[in-house]
């Protein structure tokens, strides 16, 4: 017995030997550390975009609305309208069946982001519709317009609320962006609804175009800061599917912006603007969800953060010891 046991020491004391700490990074049988999101694509990329350009289109109506921009209003109202709602039916596919998002509205719970996500969504898609509706029909137009403004004024969190929803997750790729995230969503949706805006309200689209361009310059500022804050976790922004997509994304948003600059009048310059801005919001939403996923298949992305934040804690009491 004691030889036996002797045996096995000295096999795992060679096993140690064998696989150094200095090596790639491995899991328990090479399996991921976190469970990788369920979430099916397209349907949460398409979620992510549609609800972020839904709500930027809502606040682009309200305001001009007040400015007495009736086209540009309208525009934004239907966009507002058919984002919202085909965003909430990529949602539910996702989800399998109708009744699991209206089980998400059983409760409120503030502390939860997918809980005050389903209730920012369902009232917004629904003022967001009977805005659209009393715009195309010319019925209740007080009514319609009402519902419409209090749409605009939920909308900021309507283009966010996704974001938070991400980075909310044990995702290092999502979590570890928390502070960046919303910025980018938010800058995403402000130049793809004003993509929209110098498309369909071509007479009007002096305030889109600057829409569009403040929502470019913000998205791509914030990306960098978080790329360059993220650590690891960065990586997978800028390799592999991921960084291919994002890198996409940024050429067409900034050749976007640059177009929108130039636009003025020019039917064919708004038509190129806002496609490649369209492209870019949609490029970003995958991009991010594509390398939040990867970091979530590959254990490196979870343990080496892990052992050099040990590490540094480890060194701080040291220090505080001498």
């Amino acid at each position: 017995m004691a030889a036996r046991c002797r045996g096995r020491a000295h096999r795992r004391r060679a096993h140690r030997r064998i696989v150094p700490r200095e090596e790639k990074v491995t899991s328990y049988y090479g399996r991921p550390v976190l469970k990788e999101p369920v979430w099916k694509v397209p349907d949460v990329p398409a979620y992510l975009y549609l609800g972020g350009m839904a709500g930027a289109s809502s606040t682009m109506a309200l305001l001009a609305d007040l400015t007495g921009r009736r086209r540009l209003a309208r525009a934004g109202r239907l966009a507002a309208a058919v984002g919202a709602t085909t965003s909430v039916g990529f949602l539910v596919h996702d989800l399998g069946r109708p009744m699991r998002f209206l089980a998400m509205l059983r409760v409120l719970k503030p502390t939860s982001p997918l809980s005050v996500g389903s209730w920012i969504l369902a009232p917004f898609s629904g003022l967001a519709g009977a805005a659209a509706a009393s715009e195309l029909t010319g019925l209740l137009p007080l009514p319609g317009r009402a519902a419409g403004a209090v749409a605009g004024v939920i909308a900021p969190a309507m283009t966010t609320y996704t974001a938070v929803l991400l980075s909310d997750t044990a995702v290092p790729g999502w979590h570890e962006g928390y502070r960046e995230l919303p910025f980018v969503f938010a800058g995403s949706a402000v130049s793809s609804a004003g993509a929209v805006g110098m498309v369909v309200a071509p007479t009007e689209s002096r305030p889109a175009r600057r829409m569009a361009v403040a929502g470019a310059v913000l998205e791509l500022a914030a990306s960098r800061r978080m790329e360059s804050r993220l650590g690891l976790a960065a990586e997978a922004y800028r390799t592999g599917r991921a960084g291919r997509v994002l890198r996409t994304a940024r050429a067409a948003t900034a050749v976007g912006a640059g177009l929108a600059l130039v636009a003025g009048r020019s039917r064919a310059a708004a038509l190129a603007a806002g496609g490649c801005l369209t492209l870019g919001a949609i490029a970003t939403r995958f991009g991010v969800f594509e390398a939040g996923r990867e970091t979530a298949r590959d254990p490196r992305y979870v343990v080496e953060p892990q052992r050099e934040r040990v590490g540094e804690a480890g060194s701080s009491v040291r220090g505080q010891q001498h």
